[in-house]
Order: structure tokens, then sequence, then C-alpha cells
């Protein structure tokens, strides 16, 4: 079979950006879905129209996001939809440290240094530590009372209080640093707010590192600003990097998996008569769900060919987690939320090198927060109707504003 290369196509029939905005609550665009029929084509970027790259695919976005031809150490500077992707952002002004952005080996080398500590044997460990940040955070939401927000007294408090304790960042502080988290991921504010907000966090917590240095404590933050391979701007990058991915993901997860059972009472009903379906549950959530609802940007460093198509040196490509994991020819029915599913193999957390390091510990956080909120409360249900939802649909990570519930 031929190699096909977008410069030999008619552009005139290459889309224009990729459908973002849901028309239902959890299920991806329609006009993005239909885009699985060929699922790696073409794409025009906004702002200009240069060609890249579109995969819709589970196996081809497995593909793309192994391969070390495809990197993120590089400079984005165009987005698959006309909001300026998180990576066009971020990519501006890189701090140090942010692995995110790195390629092998800078980035083996940063992210070796978080690796050891979210091992599936430390999130063990750390497993009633969590309980007992949950069962806080539950008796919390009971004392606001029936029509309570459950982002915020439940959902947004628990992955953060766990984040903060493990890096050794002060909760005090968190209406600053999660603003700050939040308007980085604003996607419908301007680059130039968005870096604001990042330069302001990273500044926060590179005030930290020397603090650290000089008393250390039971943290990760002081054990990477004691680590002598690693500069304090690089501990502040890497804490960076923690802070917000350890809080936002699970926090809109827990918020957004909730919304999804109250809203799926059957699947609701068989995690309460069976609570051994929680772990896996979780998984089906995360597929279901897949809050990294944006894409996930590449640049080509050298001409690659994927299935039959050549992409050639510079053009972005985007990798749509969401569509991946609710492809056909992985997942049966995978329009379907069911609780009893084997979802093994999603991609919510990315896949390659870049995989998420907190993964772990975001399913910990979840297993217990999940089962701990459907035991305490067996009436809860939603405070509004549903349609009255505020949802994150212009927020790289997806989910709800706020969640009101009574019981």
């Amino acid at each position: 079979m031929p190699v096909q290369d977008p410069a030999d196509a008619d552009l005139q029939d290459v889309p224009y950006g990729m459908p973002y905005r849901r028309e239902t609550r959890y299920d991806p665009p329609t006009g993005l879905m239909a885009m699985q029929a060929e699922p790696l084509r073409p794409m025009k970027y906004y702002p200009d129209g240069v060609e890249g790259w579109l995969v819709t695919g589970h196996a081809e976005a497995r593909k793309v996001l192994a391969d070390p031809r495809f990197a993120t150490g590089e400079r984005f500077t165009r987005s698959p939809t006309e909001l300026p992707h998180v990576f066009v952002s971020i990519s501006e002004q890189v701090p140090p440290g942010f692995f995110l952005f790195f390629d092998p080996p800078e980035h083996t080398r940063l992210r070796r240094k978080v690796t050891g500590v979210f091992t599936v044997k430390r999130m063990k460990d750390l497993e009633p530590r969590i309980a007992d940040i949950v069962d806080a955070r539950i008796a919390a939401l009971r004392a606001a009372g029936p029509g309570a927000d459950l982002v915020r007294e439940f959902a947004l408090p628990v992955p953060s209080l766990v984040i903060c304790e493990m890096l050794g960042v002060p909760y005090a502080d968190r209406e600053a640093f999660q603003r700050n988290s939040a308007d980085m991921l604003d996607l419908s504010r301007s680059v130039e707010e968005r870096n604001k907000s990042m330069a302001e966090l990273f500044g926060y917590l590179t005030a930290l590192v020397p603090a650290k240095r000089a008393e250390p404590g039971d943290d990760m933050l002081s054990a990477l600003a004691a680590d002598a391979d690693i500069h304090e701007v690089e501990a502040a990058g890497i804490a960076l990097i923690l802070l917000v991915a350890g809080h936002e993901t699970t926090a809109n997860m827990l918020a957004l998996g909730t919304f999804a059972l109250l809203e799926h009472p059957a699947q609701l009903a068989r995690l309460r008569v069976d609570p051994g379906l929680v772990p896996g549950a979780v998984e089906e959530l995360l597929r279901y769900l897949t809050v990294a609802h944006n894409g996930v940007m590449r640049i080509a460093k050298e001409d690659a060919e994927i299935d039959g198509r050549r992409i050639r040196a510079g053009q972005h490509v985007t990798v749509v987690l969401q569509t991946a994991n609710r492809d056909p020819r992985r997942y049966e029915e995978p329009g379907v939320l069911d609780v009893g599913r084997d979802a093994q193999g999603h991609m919510a957390f990315g896949h390659g090198v870049h995989q998420c390091v907190g993964q772990q510990l975001a399913r910990v956080e979840m297993r217990i927060g999940f089962a701990k909120l459907i035991e305490a409360f067996p009436e809860l249900r939603l405070a509004v109707p549903s349609e009255e939802i505020p949802m994150r649909s212009d927020m790289a990570v997806y989910g709800v504003h706020t969640l009101p519930v009574n019981w």
C-alpha cells in the first residue's frame, strides 16, 4: 500500500480542527466520534490552517505515544481548536524541571526523581492516611448539610490535602494555588493570562525550596531540595507538575464520576450491593469519562510512517484520549457505562514514557473516595436538575464546576 502524505491530498477536504464542545455531559462530541472512521487523519490546525494530524483510534494512539520520534520538547505554535491548547501556552516558557515538556534523556533524569514515591507498594502504605482524609471530608460534607457542593466539600479537598502532605506544600495556601492551577487550565483565557498564572505558581513553589533545604521535613519537596543533582528551580518545576496534576485530575474524576453514577442509578446500585466492584468501576469511569479531553500534543522530530501515513518532520499531531477510550475496535459498546467491564488498557493516564507518574495515587484516592462516599450516603442524589450542573467544557481537564447534592 503506498504511503499517503497530507501534502498530496486536496486540503479542501481536510477538516479544520477537532470538534471539542460536547453535546452531552459524558460523551465526546458527535463530530469527533465520527472521525474514528479514519483513526489517523490529516487535519488543519489553528490559527493558520497548516496541516498536521489527528489520532482518534486506540491502537493508533498507543503507537504514536510510544514512538520516540514524536516529541514534547518542542515549541507548540498551533492548536487543534480555536482556543489555544494548554500545550501552546506552557511551551512558550517551560519552567525548569517541568519534565512533562522534556524528552529523554532529560525527561528520564527528572522523572526518575519521583517515580519511586508513586509505586504500588508506596501507595498501599499510604492508604490508611488517605482513608482518614476521605473520612474527614465526608464528615465536612455531612456537616455542610443537604444542598452542599460535593466539589467544594469533598472532591477538591481530598486530592489537594493528599498531594499537599506528600509534597510538603502548606494546605493553608490552597486558595492561591488552586486558583492559579485552574487559571492555567482555563482554555477560554488568553495564553498571556495562563502564563501569568503558571509563573505565579512556579514562583510560589520556588520560594518554598530554600526553606525546605534549611529545615527539611518528611516530604517530596524536601527530598528534591536536598538532591545535589537537581537545581532548586528544577525542584520547583517538578513540584509544579505534581501539585497541578495531583489535584486537578482526581478532583474532577471524583466529582464527575459521582455525577455519572447518580445519572446511571442501575450502575450505582451494583456498587452498593457489591463494593468489590469499586476498583474495576474506577477503571471504567476513567475510560468512560476521560477528563483529559482536549488531546495530547506531539511534534514529529523526523519523518515517520504510521499505518501507511507519512507524518512529516515538524508537523503537529494531536492524540485524542477520549475517542481512543471509546474505540469500538477495542471495547464492546464503548458508549455504555458498565461498572462490571474489564476496562484494562484504557488510556485515561496516557501512554508511553509520559504516562501519568501519579496514576497509582489517583487510583487509590478514587477507590477509597468512591467506596466511602457510596457507603456514607445511601440516599445521595442531585440537589438541582442535572441540566443546571455547570460543566467544565472550556477547561483542559473536564468535569463539573459545582455539584450540589442531597441525601
